[in-house]
């Protein structure tokens, strides 16, 4: 499973200096210069905006939203992105599979439903900017973490791993 999720960044170049710097830029569409005061950053590379489509659509990108997908080497809008590959995964706390349109959260190697992204002992949803600990895919808020490492003399968990929500 690969949830290409990717945002555009604009780049914005308003020096005379910043501009011959960057017009030595190709982009990544058309292979041409880019020499326009804004350029798109998108998958390590520059791109011109009227070059970055969806493979599929042709919708220029950058008109549609900040975001983008990416998969089978291709670029795509959410819509296609969605019709192609349907799902996103599986959500590591209720098993239950995870629509491809749906917002997640994730770990560095789960991911769950919003709603599911709670601690295993006192069940609080865990919220963007949240402290949380992942003991083998199990969630623990801040507050719960010495409850859960305590588990760990036991052999109940392993692989502890502290992180911050972030979406």
């Amino acid at each position: 499973y690969i949830n290409a999720y990717v945002s555009i960044y604009a780049v914005c170049v308003t020096s005379h200096i910043r501009v011959r710097a960057i017009s030595l830029k190709r982009c990544v569409g058309c292979g041409h210069e880019i020499s326009d005061q804004i350029l798109l950053f998108v998958l390590d590379g520059y791109w011109h905006i009227s070059c970055l489509k969806c493979s599929c659509c042709r919708a220029q990108l950058a008109e549609i939203g900040t975001s983008c997908f990416s998969k089978s080497g291709m670029v795509l809008c959410r819509k296609d992105y969605i019709r192609l590959f349907g799902n996103s995964g599986v959500c590591r706390a209720c098993s239950n599979s995870i629509p491809a349109g749906e917002m997640v959260m994730k770990t560095p190697d789960h991911v769950y439903h919003v709603k599911c992204f709670a601690c295993s002992i006192c069940h609080r949803q865990l919220m963007p900017g949240d402290w949380f600990h992942c003991e083998n895919g199990r969630l623990f808020c801040d507050h719960d973490r010495p409850i859960a490492s305590e588990s760990l003399t036991n052999g109940t968990f392993s692989s502890p791993q502290d992180n911050n929500v972030t979406v």
